[in-house]
């Protein structure tokens, strides 16, 4: 009784197996030792079911014993509830619209630090310079009009004034280039005022400009022979005439004009100031 009810289904049923083999062979020997004809209708009979026996006994071993069976429409179903779940989250999503959802006070103050972190930054003024010069290395740059107040040699005998919304520019030029500043003057006087006016505005001082970079003649054509001379990388000047003479010997220039005239050259630009034309005005 321990060994039948320790061994498996499995070996009961080839046990049982081996039975019904062992029964048929001798039923079949038996069958065979006697003729045909003798059999009668209960031999028949039990032939028959003996037949069906085995026939069902061997389908059911082919079977593997605890196989589950699988339930596809289940699955089936199971599959459609969860699309139609998911779509009815997808539609209310949807349906939310961007008034319906308030953030914290928190959360709009650490936006706005974040917004202003990524603002674009704007460029210093030495940055805008260098851009604009397009890394030149030396510049001349006529006092007429363009650093001083006065626009004429006439005003220059009375007095000499630099504008101070100029100092910040110069400052960055010198930095960057090498700067000479000229101009036209009648007398040994006027020469004299101009340079006490620079030095007053302190730009022998703060930048990097000395007054052997100040240039003086008495003629148009003496203004236009230094640029020459020098070979600057930008000439700024108020005169059409001489910007459209030295528009192929330089390489870039800056006409200072109130009214702005049409372009002469394609190397040559125009600006109501310097302040407007390096962006700080």
């Amino acid at each position: 009784m321990a060994e039948s009810s320790s061994s498996s289904p499995t070996e009961e049923i080839a046990r049982l197996i081996k039975r019904l083999s062992a029964y048929v062979t001798f039923k079949m020997s038996s069958l065979f030792s006697t003729s045909i004809p003798n059999l009668d209708s209960r031999s028949i009979g039990a032939i028959a079911g003996l037949a069906i026996a085995v026939i069902f006994t061997w389908r059911a071993i082919r079977a593997p014993p605890g196989e589950p069976r699988r339930r596809q429409p289940k699955r089936r179903m199971q599959s459609a509830e969860t699309s139609s779940a998911a779509a009815d989250a997808q539609s209310n999503l949807a349906s939310i619209t961007p008034n319906d959802v308030s953030l914290p006070r928190e959360d709009n103050g650490v936006q706005d630090v974040v917004d202003q972190f990524f603002q674009p930054v704007k460029p210093t003024l030495g940055q805008m310079v260098r851009q604009k010069l397009s890394e030149g290395r030396k510049v001349t740059c006529r006092l007429l009009g363009v650093i001083l107040e006065e626009s004429s040699p006439e005003e220059l005998q009375k007095q000499a004034t630099v504008k101070s919304s100029v100092l910040e520019v110069l400052l960055e030029i010198t930095k960057s280039s090498d700067l000479y500043l000229m101009e036209r003057v009648l007398d040994d006087e006027s020469e004299a005022r101009v340079l006490e006016a620079l030095e007053t505005a302190g730009v022998f001082t703060s930048g990097g400009l000395v007054k052997d970079k100040v240039l003086f003649c008495s003629t148009e054509i003496g203004r236009t022979s230094f640029v020459r001379q020098l070979e600057p990388d930008w000439h700024i000047d108020t005169n059409p005439e001489i910007t459209t003479q030295l528009a192929r010997f330089i390489k870039y220039q800056l006409h200072v004009s109130a009214a702005k005239p049409e372009r002469t050259a394609p190397n040559v630009f125009t600006s109501q100031s310097i302040e407007h034309f390096f962006g700080c005005a």
